[in-house]
């Protein structure tokens, strides 16, 4: 079973850490994915230590069908996914998650700042529960979604958690619709 995360600068370094960590365990595999910009890798910073990750997959290489479970994780690697040369365009990132929402049978998992990646697409998360970063509850809700005051919010094939720091109910979450 493979699971992808979604990679950019500026990335919550425990979190992903302790997905990679998390998830091993579970004996899924991880993929980091970003958007390549035609090269074969990017090093990428973390926010908190600036500690360097390197991503060789590009998310226009593979497909969300390929995945069971998608992951957009906090920090500001959802506001550097969306970015896109044509303003009114679909950043590839989006683009992505628009293909894995239309999958029922993969798992989304956006924790965080993460909505942040699905404001162009909001009828993905349009009368569902969610939940999300303190400073984003304007946002998720003028996107039509539900908000919740949880640390977690679990709905159908959406998972959604308030801020990196509760990456660890996030997973736990995540790995028990992965493996039962």
């Amino acid at each position: 079973m493979r699971v992808a995360v979604l990679m950019e600068s500026d990335f919550y370094e425990p979190e992903i850490y302790y997905y990679q960590h998390r998830f091993a365990e579970e004996g899924i595999e991880l993929d980091l994915l970003t958007r390549l910009w035609g090269g074969d890798r990017l090093t990428f910073t973390g926010h908190e230590h600036r500690a360097p990750i390197t991503v060789t997959t590009s998310l226009e290489h593979v497909r969300p069908g390929d995945y069971a479970a998608v992951i957009v994780p906090s920090g500001m690697v959802a506001d550097r996914l969306r970015y896109s040369e044509k303003p009114l365009d679909l950043s590839p990132a989006t683009e992505f998650m628009r293909q894995a929402f239309a999958l029922p049978g993969v798992l989304k998992g956006v924790i965080c700042h993460g909505m942040w990646l699905l404001a162009k697409i909001p009828e993905t998360v349009r009368d569902r529960p969610v939940t999300c970063h303190n400073n984003l509850v304007g946002d998720v809700v003028n996107m039509g979604a539900r908000y919740r005051d949880e640390d977690v919010v679990a709905d159908g094939d959406l998972i959604t958690g308030r801020s990196g720091q509760h990456c660890h109910q996030f997973a736990r979450t995540l790995i028990e619709r992965l493996t039962s």
